[in-house]
């Protein structure tokens, strides 16, 4: 089955492992701290209040950003030594762990079971999970909205083969939904609000009582051995920029609009949907994250079984 890797193209995963080189000579010569982003999330609104160059520059740190278009790229970027720090939801480091990549969780923020969900489309006679049975589902493949899928056909008597699963991209899986391609569709924040806003589309289930759906902080484990008060400082600056968004949601969304190419209202949706602050890795947190991972390799996504506890800072070095 394929892996984090089979999911890139040979072109840009080239293009990536060149440019890891390159970096990674840079990165040699110097303090540089590399951090891998995605178009919404936390660490935009920490780039743009400059928090991790305040907090950096006395050890003697520069900050260098890399935008990524998901959290696969993001890792694999990391498995070639191009990125120290970067943020991914529960999926990808699964993935990434199972390719080999030498990842470390140093932190998660807090469940949102809200923040992903099954939608049908307005006037559909679907009204539960139990009635998805025969039907067609689509959802990215390997995502964390996969595992939602999974635990809610359990949650409704079902098995994963009593649905047909399509694997689409967001972009793909909305256009098929609106088309009528698909039954049900399993998608995450912002999609979800875009879609629902858009569509009319309702939901069927969201996370509640069936998952977390947890935003993990990832290091390369060079990064975390070699200097881990400069990793404890980048946590506490994403912590500090978590607080103020729960206290300023409408205005967090005004400045997630321009990356992310949504409008404010939208987001302001997604943003509501969800807490934000940096948790510490507990046995609890690895245990979640494992019971994931043995569904993934239950389902042939992966192709060997991973230990979580492995990738901690108190795991294999």
């Amino acid at each position: 089955m394929n892996s984090l890797l089979g999911a890139i193209s040979k072109f840009a995963l080239a293009g990536t492992v060149a440019a890891g080189m390159i970096i990674s000579a840079a990165h040699a010569e110097g303090k540089t701290v590399r951090i891998g982003f995605q178009k919404y999330g936390t660490l935009i609104l920490v780039k743009a209040q400059g928090l991790l160059e305040e907090k950096l520059e006395p050890q003697g740190y520069t900050v260098e950003w890399t935008e990524f278009p998901a959290g696969p790229q993001l890792l694999e970027a990391m498995n070639v030594g191009a990125v120290d720090f970067g943020t991914t939801g529960e999926a990808p480091p699964i993935f990434a762990q199972a390719a080999g990549a030498p990842l470390v969780y140093v932190g998660v923020e807090p469940p949102a079971p809200k923040a992903e969900a099954i939608l049908v489309p307005e006037d559909s006679p679907l009204q539960s999970v139990a009635d998805l049975k025969g039907k067609t589902v689509g959802l990215n493949k390997g995502s964390n909205v996969h595992y939602l899928l999974v635990k809610a056909l359990e949650a409704a008597g079902l098995s994963y083969s009593d649905v047909e699963v399509a694997f689409l991209t967001p972009a793909d899986g909305r256009a098929a939904f609106e088309k009528g391609a698909l039954d049900a569709w399993v998608i995450w924040e912002p999609f979800l609000a875009a879609a629902e806003a858009a569509t009319g589309a309702r939901q069927l289930a969201d996370g509640t009582d069936i998952v977390e759906n947890r935003e993990y902080y990832l290091a390369s484990r060079d990064f975390v051995d070699g200097d881990p008060a400069a990793v404890d400082a980048i946590l506490e600056a994403i912590d500090k920029v978590d607080g103020w968004i729960n206290e300023n949601h409408s205005e967090v969304a005004e400045q997630f609009a321009p990356s992310v190419g949504m409008p404010a209202e939208i987001l302001n949706v997604a943003v509501e949907r969800r807490t934000y602050g940096v948790e510490p890795i507990t046995p609890e947190i690895i245990a979640a994250q494992q019971a994931i991972a043995d569904v993934f390799f239950e389902l042939e996504l992966i192709p060997t079984a991973i230990s979580i506890a492995d990738a901690t800072k108190e795991g294999k070095s």
